[in-house]
């Protein structure tokens, strides 16, 4: 079967910069904070009390009241940048097979405020108390589920289950998927909304999340005092096409995907392959599969977390990958700005590559101050550069060794 060109015509995001593209990616450019107080839950008698928080989100304009009740955090996110992403693509649904139409959003945990909440019902009140959708509300597969019904996807739903990859392996699949024939086009991206009690507490009990409780400190990647990352909550959606099927409707294109690499390091439950083989291979292969060379590639948007074995084993991932040009590639985290999304952080992180591409406006990593020698490479300090970009990737890694790698093109017709 003849490979075809895989477009984006629609994109949505929620995030703790901003409640949809524009003005999330506006402040991004601006190196805005995102990072504060946890307001979801009365986190003060906690060693951690920072997170992203997404903040003035009126859900009702998106979605019918009763449903939100109805439904887990994580699955509204999704619906408002699902809302946002089918309304920038201006798909006629009278007009596409529903059999053709895919959804790809993953998660790296789901209903977790759910999982919460309802433990504690069944612990304090019984079993017999437990809501009757706890279990819809808890499993991820839900999230796409929702946004296929809402917009009647009868493709297959596939949510990539991989952790902090999980998003970029949604983005990757549904690529393939479209790319090898199997449909025309897709939901695809990833929602995450783990900032309650549990959620924190989990990765606090890992020693992953920096103590610190100062906003404009706590989430520095790449800098040599970093000390965990913040946790974050957020969606992001895009929907996908076949090059064919998006000329044929007169849809306007905003980006191409033209590669996709994914690995395992099998090496660890947490901690990335020491020798940073699985991040490398996974570079090597997006380049491969989009047919280009290191040095093609101008600008990455970086896992970036803030912890000391992630950043220092992803640049060197990125120059055992790119060699010479790993030192001339502009790199940045935007988990600098929005915190650590976990599984929806693969999507929130492509659209600010594909906003970069279009705008030729790089964002920094902001809060990097002090260079860590083993960190050495341009990781766009504190400011926005102003690049001409043709081709731009974004990279996640996820606890378990999981890699992931998407490559974006700038428009060509």
């Amino acid at each position: 079967m003849e490979k075809r060109r895989v477009v984006i015509t629609g994109m949505g995001l929620v995030s703790p910069v901003g409640n949809d593209v524009e003005s999330s990616f506006k402040a991004l450019v601006e190196g805005k904070n995102g990072i504060d107080f946890i307001t979801l839950y009365d986190a003060s008698n906690w060693k951690v009390q920072l997170a992203g928080e997404v903040k003035n989100l009126d859900f009702e304009k998106y979605i019918d009241k009763k449903e939100i009740k109805r439904a887990d955090r994580v699955t509204n996110l999704a619906l408002v940048a699902a809302h946002e992403a089918f309304t920038q693509s201006k798909l006629d649904l009278d007009k596409v097979n529903p059999f053709k139409f895919g959804t790809f959003v993953g998660s790296g945990i789901g209903g977790l405020t759910t999982i919460f909440e309802e433990a504690k019902t069944s612990v304090t009140r019984g079993q017999d108390r437990i809501s009757p959708f706890f279990i819809p509300n808890s499993i991820i597969n839900m999230v796409g589920a929702k946004i296929g019904i809402k917009y009647h996807a009868q493709g297959p739903n596939l949510p990539m289950v991989t952790a902090c990859s999980a998003a970029t392996n949604s983005i990757g699949e549904a690529f393939r998927y479209i790319r090898d024939g199997y449909l025309d086009l897709a939901f695809a991206g990833g929602s995450e909304a783990p900032v309650n009690d549990l959620g924190i507490g989990g990765f606090a009990s890992l020693r992953a999340l920096d103590t610190s409780n100062d906003p404009e400190y706590a989430s520095r990647p790449f800098d040599k005092t970093r000390a965990g990352f913040v946790i974050a909550e957020g969606a992001g959606i895009l929907v996908l096409e076949s090059y064919e099927h998006a000329t044929a409707r007169g849809a306007k294109i905003l980006s191409e995907i033209v590669g996709y690499g994914t690995t395992a390091d099998a090496f660890h439950m947490t901690a990335p392959d020491e020798k940073a083989t699985g991040i490398t291979e996974c570079i090597r292969i997006a380049l491969e599969d989009a047919k280009l060379k290191p040095e093609d590639l101008g600008y990455i948007n970086a896992h970036g977390t803030s912890t000391i074995l992630n950043d220092k084993l992803e640049t060197l991932g990125f120059k055992n990958a790119l060699k010479e040009h790993a030192y001339n590639v502009q790199i940045s985290s935007t988990k600098s700005m929005t915190g650590h999304a976990l599984g929806a952080a693969g999507a929130i992180e492509s659209i600010a590559v594909i906003k970069a591409i279009q705008t030729s406006l790089i964002p920094p990593t902001i809060h990097l101050k002090e260079i860590d020698p083993e960190c050495d490479l341009n990781y766009t300090p504190n400011h926005f550069v102003k690049k001409e970009l043709t081709y731009g990737m974004n990279i996640n890694i996820g606890f378990g060794g999981q890699n992931a790698a998407v490559i974006f093109k700038k428009v060509s017709l």
